[in-house]
């Protein structure tokens, strides 16, 4: 796949000696939507004021569609910079001018004359499900239509890459999905590669082909989605990963599990390929140990099962334990072990 946008061993450091970015090398390929998930402070937005441009890397490159965009200058910056639309967590709309206004305003600035302006705003608008509201204003519309305008803009220049800065953590859940529904629709129907940073992995989940996470300025894990949420490998992707699929007790609830139900608590993960619960029945049967469902989640990463329950089994001693070791696998542990 070629790659749109590519970052080189990129380090930002500030005056000061703060460095927000720190050796990151990444690729997001053409037509693919790509997410950088990280807490805050770990350097997410400062790294996508590299990709738009907004901020020079100290070393290394970012390079959009080949083009280095550090040994451009600021002329020949200009016209890259309209193949990159953007989309902010707090909308930045104009808020004296209309749905219609917000969206012909770039279009403007880039030469089109008003009446070609308006038709492209409309069009725009129609996409993303606001048609008939250009004459309304962003405060009479709720967040999720000022977010819909907010794409609306940065689509109506027809750019390549679309970047979104946290474009969902101020909506509510409801709304939260119908943006992404939408994302899913601008990237499959428009072909428009995305980069967007999150701290939410629900929106990984729901929308990313792939995943970087990142941690003090650095990216500590990145890969295809389902492979880093099906096998994180660095203990601040396991937190994510976590927060995102809630399938497996962790703390307070384990403990409330165990008083609950007698017999020894053992978690099995749900697997796209893997047949460990295929192998539970056959396992109980054969040594006589019977089981309890006490917890679960199971979720849908990129269209395949991911999850695990967890199990309360019951027997002798010696029977419950030939049941784990025959559901031993390198995905598989004992609820509570670490």
């Amino acid at each position: 796949m070629t790659a749109a946008i590519e970052l080189r061993g990129v380090r930002k450091e500030f005056p000061g000696g703060a460095v927000a970015v720190d050796d990151v090398s990444l690729t997001v390929g053409a037509g693919s939507v790509f997410g950088v998930v990280g807490h805050s402070g770990a350097g997410k937005s400062t790294l996508l004021r590299l990709v738009n441009g907004l901020e020079e890397p100290t070393a290394g490159s970012v390079l959009l569609d080949g083009q280095d965009l550090a040994a451009l200058g600021e002329r020949r910056l200009r016209p890259v910079r309209r193949d990159i639309g953007m989309i902010f967590q707090q909308f930045n709309l104009f808020r004296s001018r209309t749905v219609l206004g917000n969206v012909t305003y770039p279009l403007r600035l880039a030469g089109l004359d008003r009446a070609a302006a308006r038709a492209r705003a409309e069009e725009t608008l129609d996409f993303v499900g606001l048609a008939g509201h250009g004459k309304r204003y962003p405060e009479q519309l709720s967040g999720g239509q000022r977010q819909r305008v907010g794409i609306a803009r940065a689509l109506a220049t027809r750019p390549k890459v679309l970047l979104c800065d946290e474009a969902t953590s101020a909506l509510d859940p409801q709304t939260t999905g119908e943006v992404l529904a939408l994302l899913r629709r601008v990237n499959r129907e428009l072909g428009v590669t995305i980069l967007l940073i999150t701290h939410e992995m629900e929106v990984v989940r729901t929308l990313c082909d792939r995943v970087a996470v990142m941690e003090d300025g650095r990216v500590v894990e990145s890969g295809e989605v389902y492979e880093v949420f099906a096998r994180p490998a660095h203990p601040t992707t396991a937190a994510f990963v976590r927060s995102a699929l809630h399938g497996e007790p962790d703390g307070p609830l384990l403990e409330r599990l165990r008083a609950r139900h007698p017999g020894r608590l053992v978690t099995v993960p749900v697997v796209d390929g893997a047949a460990v619960l295929d192998d539970l029945s056959p396992l109980l049967r054969e040594n006589g140990v019977d089981f309890t469902l006490v917890h679960g989640g199971v979720a849908e990463v990129r269209g395949r099962p991911l999850g695990s329950v967890t199990l309360a089994l019951r027997g002798g001693d010696a029977a419950v334990e030939a049941v784990v070791r025959g559901l031993a696998a390198p995905a598989q542990r004992e609820a509570g072990v670490r």
